[in-house]
């Protein structure tokens, strides 16, 4: 059995350009000087892990370690510089909620949009709108403009939209405090079913308590690198005593 989740030697590489676009003469005088314009940033560099069915990876690290740069490479919005990254069978992508909706449509609308970035079809996605409203509890906005509606609101509807279907990549980054504490209860529980079935979870998260309950193996990145990768208590301990 294959992994549904293939990392090898992965990299990223970010170019960031200083100050004014040049000009044309700026530019040919730069090269000739030997001057470069850009400065390269690698936020991810070499890494490689693998996660099979039925497995959740715990990922660990400091604020701006690479676990975003990560999470976008799973849900295939980031192409790796360089390496290789495999991702099998659909995908959940539980990040930045809310980023593939636009506020001028309804969110209903926004229901068919989203489901459609995730790749499930679009009759599918009218069909279940309705549902998928009730379960997010805010059927009587539906069919308004997403302008209308809250931050927490639009939340709720893309957590809802994200887990209406089960699929087999789950990529979770600290969304489990989406709405109100009834809605937070229901959304573990929806986010449990996941961990107990035989998707592939990749869960970002500082909570020690939940990696240590949630996941069967965890991966330690701290600059871009791996530091350590494998049985969830010796990544943990070498991560807090880091």
């Amino acid at each position: 059995m294959k992994p549904l989740v293939e990392v090898k030697n992965a990299s990223v590489t970010y170019r960031i350009r200083h100050g004014a676009s040049p000009t044309l003469k700026e530019t040919v005088i730069h090269s000739l000087k030997r001057e470069k314009l850009d400065v390269e940033i690698q936020a991810l560099k070499e890494v490689s892990f693998a996660v099979n069915p039925g497995e959740t990876l715990a990922v660990v690290g400091r604020n701006g370690a690479g676990k975003s740069t990560l999470l976008k490479l799973l849900a295939r919005v980031l192409p790796p510089t360089s390496g290789q990254v495999i991702v099998r069978g659909s995908v959940a992508p539980m990040i930045e909620l809310g980023a593939g909706f636009s506020g001028e449509l309804t969110g209903r609308e926004n229901v068919v949009l989203y489901g459609t970035l995730l790749g499930r079809k679009p009759k599918e996605m009218q069909a279940r709108a309705d549902a998928i409203a009730d379960w997010a509890d805010i059927r009587e906005s539906i069919d308004l403009p997403l302008r209308t509606y809250s931050s927490g609101m639009v939340a709720k509807l893309a957590f809802a939209v994200a887990t209406d279907v089960k699929s087999d990549v789950i990529l979770v980054d600290e969304v489990l405090s989406v709405g109100d504490a009834e809605f937070q209860e229901k959304s573990k529980a929806r986010i449990n079913e996941f961990f107990k079935g035989d998707s592939a979870v990749i869960l970002v998260t500082h909570d020690d308590k939940a990696v240590r309950d949630l996941a069967s193996k965890a991966i330690w990145i701290d600059h871009g690198r791996v530091m350590e990768y494998g049985e969830v208590d010796r990544v943990l301990s070498a991560y807090l005593n880091g």
